[in-house]
């Protein structure tokens, strides 16, 4: 008999962050590895005018955005509660740590499994006994990155961990030439050296990768005069970032794009020579793989993009407190001496980033995770992988 599973999440439709992006990607994977599984989806914030109609007969979907702010999160834990006792599903996932109570009261109530996803520092240094309570007992975390999964071995003392890292679209990030318009838009030469950084705007934030690349720039400028900053993104801390260019004198160098949709992020990509985000706060950094996607070299801190970059394999690591190394990395970059060829390869470079990170990879990571959870007699309704899948 098919499985039945419950995937709880923060929203799939009304915003796309990094969590919901990934809650995406894994609905796919799942339906892709168990094409005859029910499975059934809530979402915490998505309206349900904004829901689709179900790609298939199997899927349902199940919101409670349209309930007030301070409602929303009482609603759903009711949702999924009573959901979850009324089907006795076979596996729950959860997206989000913060929803692991729930879970882990339907386990103790019903014996119900569960699977919790860990992202990043949400997942790190958790405070709230419950969570951690419902992190512990959990049949496993799944991790991003070995990166968060040993950030919570080492504050938790879990054993239950696991790694299913991000995966993206390859098909929407292409090698492209840079775009005229874009060009034109940002005032740029085409041949103008141009490092790009696609991150929120956090005022709350303890620390920002685009502070680092700023704080790096007049040394980058002595070598480079012409280089240009563009930071993608919006937030609360773009009043603070636009008096830090000011009193750096940075306004003729830098450019605050401010929000792009998604649809033009494969361009603004294209528009770079490097793309940079040194942060110590990404639990994996689904925009590295994008850029990687796109043939641009790639500069990441070592706490959060070790993994995306394959431990340097991919593009270069720095220390991302050390502003001298992140200038000096980054001018290596730009003049094409960076030891490493393959970022200078943007078709090789894109095929090595969808060879580790493509759907195809996570799709074969899903199916080991799901054979080791399920009982013998519904492991045979997963799929055997091609052989020549890479």
């Amino acid at each position: 008999m098919p499985p039945t599973l419950h995937l709880w999440t923060p929203g799939l439709f009304d915003f796309k962050g990094g969590i919901q992006t990934y809650s995406g990607f894994l609905l796919e994977g799942l339906q892709a590895v168990l094409p005859t599984a029910r499975i059934r989806v809530f979402t915490l914030h998505d309206r349900s005018a904004t829901l689709p109609p179900a790609a298939s007969p199997q899927i349902s979907y199940h919101t409670t955005g349209n309930f007030h702010p301070r409602l929303r999160t009482a609603a759903f834990a009711a949702q999924t509660f009573q959901a979850a006792l009324a089907d006795r599903p076979d596996l729950i996932i959860t997206t989000h740590v913060n929803f692991t109570p729930v879970a882990q009261a339907l386990k103790q109530l019903a014996g119900l499994s569960y699977w919790a996803i860990a992202h990043g520092f949400e997942a790190w240094e958790v405070e709230k006994p419950p969570v951690r309570r419902g992190m512990a007992k959990a049949d496993q975390i799944l991790a991003v990155s070995g990166f968060t999964r040993d950030r919570i071995r080492q504050s938790q003392g879990l054993t239950n961990l696991g790694v299913l890292p991000n995966t993206f679209d390859a098909d929407r990030f292409q090698v492209l030439a840079k775009p005229t318009h874009l060009l034109q838009r940002y005032g740029l030469r085409p041949d103008q050296p141009v490092i790009l950084t696609v991150n929120r705007l956090a005022a709350g934030e303890p620390f920002h990768s685009y502070d680092q690349i700023l704080a790096a720039l007049p040394a980058i400028r002595r070598v480079l005069p012409d280089v240009h900053y563009l930071v993608v993104g919006k937030g609360d801390d773009r009043p603070r970032l636009e008096q830090l260019i000011a009193e750096r004198h940075l306004q003729d160098c830098v450019t605050l794009a401010g929000f792009v949709p998604d649809t033009d992020l494969p361009d603004h990509y294209a528009l770079c020579d490097v793309f940079a985000m040194p942060s110590q706060l990404e639990g994996f950094g689904i925009v590295y793989l994008e850029a990687m996607a796109c043939g641009k070299p790639v500069l990441a801190g070592f706490d959060g993009g070790q993994d995306a970059l394959q431990h340097g394999d991919l593009g270069a690591l720095v220390d991302p407190e050390a502003i001298d190394a992140i200038a000096e990395t980054l001018i290596v970059m730009l003049t094409g001496q960076y030891p490493n060829p393959l970022i200078y390869q943007p078709q090789a470079l894109r095929q090595s980033a969808i060879a580790a990170f493509g759907p195809q990879a996570f799709q074969r990571g899903l199916t080991r995770h799901l054979v080791n959870q399920f009982s013998a007699e519904l492991v045979p309704s997963l799929p055997t992988l091609h052989p020549s899948l890479p």
